[in-house]
């Protein structure tokens, strides 16, 4: 039998001692291969222990935006909404050069009143109007149906000319509230 590259092994040919030198070879061969698996593990490790807290994100942040406090008052048929929030410092910096578009649409997100009108925008808060938001039944009557924003809101105030409600960590108002004109 030749001895060459592709010839095939036979097992019961080798002498006793070589037995020994094959077990030698795969312990060397199993430590090698784990000992280039250590760092590959650190990493993984490292990666999950930064990318838990991104994780854990408060749900009352939507991007760069945090919602600190948000006010409805309802007059008629209209609500004027005063936003409150927080903008991750790095991006103040962008809104101011780049424009506060982005911002704007981003609130109207995070709202869920896509057909809203800003009146007022700045970097800490803003004014928004929203017509025919409540349904008229007539003789002064209105509903201001059930909603659902798109973040969880902190501290939320609706304000009607008969009474004011206030709503702690919520992402939806879950009942509508009626009200008079004033």
């Amino acid at each position: 039998m030749s001895k060459g590259r592709n010839s095939p092994v036979q097992w019961d040919t080798f002498p006793v001692g070589a037995g020994n030198y094959q077990k030698g070879y795969m312990r060397r061969h199993i430590t090698k291969y784990v000992m280039k698996c250590w760092p590959i593990a650190v990493c993984l490790i490292l990666l999950a222990v930064f990318t838990v807290p991104a994780l854990a994100t408060s749900t009352d942040k939507y991007g760069y935006i945090t919602i600190e406090a948000v006010d409805i008052t309802l007059d008629e048929g209209k609500a004027n909404i005063d936003v409150q929030y927080t903008l991750d410092e790095p991006t103040r910096v962008i809104v101011l050069l780049l424009g506060k578009q982005d911002l704007k649409s981003r609130l109207l997100t995070v709202l869920n009143y896509e057909d809203a009108e800003v009146k007022d925008l700045d970097l800490n808060s803003a004014k928004l109007v929203v017509d025919d938001v409540s349904y008229s039944y007539g003789k002064g009557v209105y509903w201001f149906p059930a909603h659902t924003f798109n973040v969880l809101i902190p501290t939320l105030k609706i304000t009607t000319p008969q009474v004011s409600r206030e709503y702690a960590g919520i992402t939806e108002i879950p009942n509508g509230i009626g009200y008079f004109s004033s």
